[in-house]
């Protein structure tokens, strides 16, 4: 695989038993740039390991005043310098490659990973962790992985050079041939203390980098309740956390690398000490004392891989192992499903909680826990958190369709909806049936005002649809993204589309008007609403309210806002002690779960010029916060 060639048809099925074994299965998969790798990482380690012996050959030929090994020794010179060249050059080009390549297969599998989980993922895993292990983890581990050719490379040539030494003097050769092992592996004891100490700097900072995504996504409401200083000293502890481990964890392989400095130089000294014994003695010529010389000093050199490796061992394998964690986490459905991709229609049922959405009408949802809804909203288009009955579209069960086909039936959209950077016209380019146009998807959405303030954003921009959007519309207000967010669902048109809270920041003026859009662009198709918004509530066809994972009152919402308290509770927002209060009246009138309009009013409930003079207020409200 070459850089040109990616992104790979199939980055393959990754084994996520391990760290370790995640890295493994990381360098098998790149075999063949690794063999490429070690070949030309053996020719530059060897030619520089050779340039000594041609040294000592040329001080021999001088010492000898013979010309005719001199030449022969500028020709082996020459051809080992054209070894050093060709093998670093190449080398590299090998190398990098393997990096990028390892790190695209790692960011691919995240990706397709993440495109699986949806919106769970950041549910079972912190998005700062996401984050930290598709940027900076990645990266450590591509280091690791084309590491390895090049430390294996290194260690053939530490063993070629002992032989070639032993032979070409045994006297100097066995000093040598015992010095480096020594020398090569003394450090072994320390590594894992400097592993641990990486680890814990690793976590520190992992859980740094979670503080500080969650904090800049959270700003806008840190501001709104005067909590920056807070996180801002929470973020300056843990970054102080991560400044003392890395200082400890520096320390430790700043002690490695002293020692891989220190240990090689006594043995350049022992060697010239018992070279010079011997040469003393005339046991070995004055050639062959600087051939085995130089060879030790070069030696140094490929004796560093030694200590990179180590390193980019203990880096990268908790980043491995964070990345082998969240390429671990699986659906609670199978992706591939049992039915052939086809895509339903019909009324959509959750036989879980009891849940009708009737084909082509508008349905609305109340549910007095807004986790409890989030929930129910992902099951309805086919994401599940937790193993149950499928929900059935048409009588089909979602779960049994493959993951595209059951995401094309039936669009969520969630409470938090995420706005990618890039131009307007970019956002609002996603698959769509081309029913619904971006022109009548954004007036539906009431977006006026949001494309007004795009253009006066982007100077160079005259068309509203060539301007620019912020990473995740962080110059916009809440309201206006999500208003974005609900344009961009509207143009997808699918068959089925689930909206959770599409206007929970929008102020009620405004709020109507996108009831009254929403209803008339999505008339003949299946729309699911999640609010407990009057405003929305009364332009559905259907209410359903859901309590105690279950539907326990279907109906209209000005006759469920009558007959039932609990209806009541959650979209008036009544104390606790003014719904004990409704239901005991209730239950005293022997009505059910009907109340006469008066007992109703006696019980906390608003007549129709109270609740509309409330909504006034609290829509007045609404457009200041949002405006904020």
């Amino acid at each position: 695989m070459q850089i040109q060639d990616l992104p790979y048809p199939d980055p393959g099925v990754p084994d996520v038993r391990s760290g370790p074994r995640f890295l493994w299965w990381l360098w098998r998969n790149q075999l063949g740039g690794q063999i490429r790798s070690l070949a030309w990482g053996v020719l530059h380690f060897v030619s520089v390991s050779a340039l000594p012996f041609c040294v000592g050959l040329a001080v021999q030929a001088v010492v000898d005043r013979s010309g005719t090994r001199l030449a022969l020794t500028g020709v082996l010179l020459l051809v080992c310098g054209t070894g050093i060249a060709v093998g670093d050059a190449f080398l590299h080009r090998a190398a990098v490659t393997n990096w990028i390549t390892a790190a695209a297969r790692v960011q691919q599998l995240l990706a397709r990973r993440a495109a699986q989980l949806g919106s769970a993922l950041t549910r079972r895993v912190a998005a700062g962790e996401v984050v930290a292990v598709s940027t900076g983890d990645v990266e450590r581990i591509g280091w690791f992985v084309e590491a390895l050719s090049r430390f294996t490379a290194a260690a053939l040539t530490v063993v070629v050079v002992c032989v070639g030494l032993l032979a070409y003097q045994p006297a100097l050769g066995v000093v040598v041939a015992v010095g480096l092992p020594v020398v090569a592996l003394a450090v072994l004891p320390l590594l894992p203390r400097a592993t641990r100490r990486a680890d814990v700097q690793r976590e520190k900072a992992g859980r740094a980098t979670e503080l500080a995504s969650d904090t800049v996504a959270g700003l806008r409401v840190l501001r709104g309740i005067g909590g920056e200083e807070l996180f801002l000293d929470r973020y300056r502890h843990a970054s102080q956390e991560v400044r003392h481990a890395a200082v400890r964890s520096a320390r430790m392989w700043s002690l490695i690398s002293a020692i891989q400095v220190l240990l090689p130089g006594l043995l350049l000294i022992a060697v010239v000490w018992h070279g010079i014994h011997l040469a003393r003695q005339g046991r070995i010529t004055v050639g062959e004392l600087v051939t085995v010389y130089s060879a030790v000093m070069v030696l140094n050199y490929p004796l560093r891989h030694f200590e990179e490796i180590a390193m980019a061992y203990s880096f990268s394998r908790p980043s491995a192992r964070r990345a082998a964690r969240v390429l671990s986490l699986e659906r609670a459905t199978d992706t591939g499903g049992s039915r052939e991709a086809a895509v339903p229609d019909g009324d959509l049922y959750d036989p879980l909680t009891g849940l009708l959405a009737a084909a082509g009408r508008f349905t609305a949802v109340v549910c007095g826990d807004p986790d409890a809804a989030g929930r129910l909203a992902e099951r309805l288009g086919g994401h599940p958190t937790e193993p149950g009955p499928s929900v059935l579209l048409g009588g089909v069960p979602l779960d049994e369709l493959p993951l595209d086909s059951a995401r094309a039936a039936v669009l969520v959209q969630d409470k938090d909806p995420v706005l990618l950077s890039g131009s307007l016209r970019d956002l609002l380019d996603v698959p769509a049936s081309g029913a619904v146009r971006a022109e009548d998807a954004l007036a539906a959405a009431q977006c006026e005002d949001v494309l007004d303030a795009l253009v006066q954003g982007s100077l160079a921009a005259d068309d509203p649809m060539d301007a620019r959007i912020t990473e995740r519309g962080r110059s916009l207000s809440g309201g206006q993204r999500q208003r974005l967010a609900l344009a961009r669902s509207l143009v997808t048109d699918p068959g089925v589309l689930v909206l959770d809270e599409p206007t929970s920041a929008v102020d009620s003026h405004t709020e109507a008007r996108i009831a009254e859009g929403l209803r008339g662009l999505r008339s003949g198709r299946t729309t699911v609403v999640f609010t407990s918004s009057p405003l929305l509530l009364d332009r559905a066809d259907r209410v359903a309210l859901v309590h105690d994972g279950e539907v326990v009152a279907v109906g209209p919402h000005r006759e469920l806002l009558d007959a039932d308290p609990r209806y009541r509770a959650v979209v008036t927002r009544e104390t606790e002690d003014e719904r004990d209060t409704a239901v005991a009246a209730s239950a005293s009138a022997g009505t059910g779960t009907r109340e006469t309009p008066g007992r109703a009013g006696a019980a906390g409930t608003l007549d129709a010029a109270d609740e509309d003079a409330l909504l006034g207020t609290l829509g007045e409200l609404e457009e200041i916060e949002e405006s904020a």
